[in-house]
């Protein structure tokens, strides 16, 4: 085996001995020695300003400072006076009161939301079965080392990023570390040396979980050394930097320092210089202007606005850490959106099936499988084979569920829905025996499964139509199978983009007679075509008036999208993010190749 070839390309043996480990897991003592070398499996606390100190830093603020001196400037005009007047002290309180209200308010919002790192600390579980000594035992989490060899199922947290062995039908749940909550298909399979970790389908990290399946990993990272760690120390290791807010008050603060300096040094020269032994009064009245001069109740109106409009925010679930957040979110002149379940609904419906050149349009909408399919027998062969290759469930109402719903995949969900209203048994097909299945990824672009149909192996591709249409040979076309030339292939295309220009999310299916185990190249190509299924996710109602308050506030909305190309646009198009003119779409592709300078020039 080649020391430099990266992990996700070895084979399951391979990882084995990449690891230092064995199937029947480390010796207690070996893992007692990797403990010791590696460390404990946790995070490193971040570091905390003690809370006084984290108190007096509110007085740091230019502002601040100068109210403190306007109020020490006061107290020795009281204190110079003849006779002393208590308003002159009163103000001098009042100042030092309003800048300790200030710091208060301050100083409570910013505690009660200094708790990032300690919520990412908290997803980490902490027990977690291993197998050492050829026995499955409960350990520590903490305990955890490189060559560990952790036995996952459905609703376990994984407590450090391993490399997997065995996978049986396993999703993932990533949304800690890509912020996407639907469940990510993972298997044991080699992939390319170029693939990077986050995109590798072979590993599982700290900090995620198991939505479905079982699986076998071995650790090959622990604590600070997770890609999950990696997220921690950034999160811990933020460098602040100061607001627009706050450098308009700091410039202000030194504006308003100068002028009152300057004015009252000018009132004490003038009055000396005309009056005769009265140096006190004089510099009692100079100092009465420059503290007339200070704004004192601008830090408070400030505190108190800004604190409103935190308020505000955690009303509508958003945390922020600082105050000067709020303003800093007036200051914002771009916002890149994810689509799906943040623009749209994430509830998809099928609207059109495409095959032979027939489109048959699909009624109803929702997950209820109530609606027609036009002309249901041409269709069916199409939805069946999506149907069959399909990891979801539609649920009735029923058992604590309000309404008709999807467990999985909704796009899954959504063609089982669409087949269930062209006649199909559900339960028949989902009882059918499944012999082998390889999970989408984002690298090829397909799922397929290999069911038992009766008539023997069959395997069920669906997945994006360029990629799928690649590996076809031939095409289901009435009750005839063509050959696939490039006429019939850009006829095929022409039909995707054109449901794709109506805002529509395609799939392609496909089909092949195969054996009941096969690699997934012998799965994957020579398929025959079958057809196309259009679904639609339609745009939250809101969105539309949030975007023309977005483009009113000069705020530029840019889509970012699994999608193709032109969906997306029709979206972007549908929601106010693009106009009637021309839009420019980037693909995955050209973003990678880009420049920064290239970057942000579009």
């Amino acid at each position: 085996m080649d020391p430099s070839r990266p992990l996700v390309s070895l084979t399951p043996d391979e990882v084995w001995a990449a690891l230092g480990s064995g199937r029947n897991g480390l010796t207690t003592e070996e893992a007692v020695a990797r403990l010791g070398h590696y460390g404990p499996n946790t995070l490193p606390e971040a570091p905390r300003r003690p809370v006084v100190r984290w108190f007096l830093a509110q007085f740091a603020d230019l502002f601040a400072v100068m109210l403190l001196v306007a109020a020490a400037f006061t107290f020795a005009t009281y204190a110079l006076q003849t006779p002393r007047d208590p308003g002159t002290r009163n103000l001098a309180i009042a100042i030092v009161g309003i800048v300790v209200l200030n710091a208060v308010i301050g100083f409570a919002q910013e505690y009660s939301a200094e708790r990032t790192a300690e919520a990412l600390a908290a997803m980490i579980p902490h027990t977690v079965r291993v197998r050492r000594d050829d026995l499955v035992v409960e350990v520590p989490a903490a305990a955890v080392v490189p060559g560990d060899v952790l036995l996952l199922e459905a609703g376990d947290a994984v407590p450090a990023d391993g490399r997997l062995v065995e996978a049986h039908e396993l999703a993932m749940n990533n949304a800690s570390l890509t912020g996407e909550s639907r469940p990510v298909h993972r298997s044991a399979e080699a992939v390319s040396d170029g693939t990077e970790p986050s995109e590798a389908r072979n590993l599982v990290f700290m900090g995620t979980s198991v939505v479905r399946g079982t699986a076998t990993a071995v650790v090959s990272a622990t604590g600070a050394h997770t890609e999950f760690g990696r997220i921690f120390d950034l999160a811990a290791d933020v460098v602040e930097t100061r607001s627009p807010l706050q450098r308009e008050v700091a410039l202000m603060a030194r504006r308003v320092a100068l002028i009152a300096t300057f004015f009252g040094v000018a009132v004490f020269a003038l009055r000396a210089a005309t009056t005769t032994g009265e140096w006190v009064e004089s510099f009692v009245f100079a100092l009465g202007v420059m503290v007339a001069l200070v704004p004192e109740g601008l830090p408070a109106t400030l505190s108190v606005s800004l604190a409103v409009g935190v308020r505000r925010m955690a009303r509508s679930h958003a945390l922020l850490k600082k105050l000067v957040a709020v303003e800093t979110l007036g200051s914002t002149t771009v916002i890149c959106s994810d689509k799906t379940g943040t623009l749209t609904e994430a509830e998809m419906t099928v609207q059109v099936v495409w095959e032979a050149g027939r489109r048959h349009a699909v009624s109803g909408v929702g997950y209820e499988p109530v609606g027609e399919v036009q002309d249901a027998a041409g269709a069916r062969e199409v939805l069946m084979v999506g149907a069959r290759c399909s990891d979801a469930l539609v649920l009735a109402p029923g058992h604590g569920i309000a309404g008709w719903r999807i467990l999985g995949d909704t796009t899954e969900g959504a063609v089982l829905v669409a087949a269930a209203k062209a006649g199909i048994d559900l339960d028949a097909v989902s009882a059918t025996v499944r012999t082998a299945e390889f999970p989408f990824d984002s690298e090829r672009k397909l799922m397929s499964v290999v069911h038992d149909t009766g008539d023997g192996p069959v395997a069920f591709v669906k997945g994006a139509p360029q990629e799928l249409l690649d590996r076809c040979v031939d095409a289901v076309w009435g009750d005839e199978v063509r050959r696939m030339t490039d006429e019939l292939r850009a006829e095929i295309m022409g039909a995707n983009d054109e449901l794709a220009a109506e805002a529509q999310r395609v799939l392609a299916t496909a089909r092949r007679s195969t054996s009941a185990h096969p690699t997934r190249d012998d799965a994957e190509y020579g398929l025959t075509f079958v057809g196309l299924v259009g679904m639609i996710d339609p745009p939250r109602p809101e969105v539309p008036a949030a975007v023309a308050a977005c483009r009113r506030a000069g705020i530029r909305v840019i889509m970012v999208t699994g999608d193709y190309g032109i969906t997306a646009e029709a979206i972007a198009r549908r929601v106010g993010i693009v106009d009637e003119g021309p839009s420019r779409v980037v693909s995955g592709t050209e973003f990678e190749a880009m420049t920064d300078g290239e970057l942000r020039a579009v």
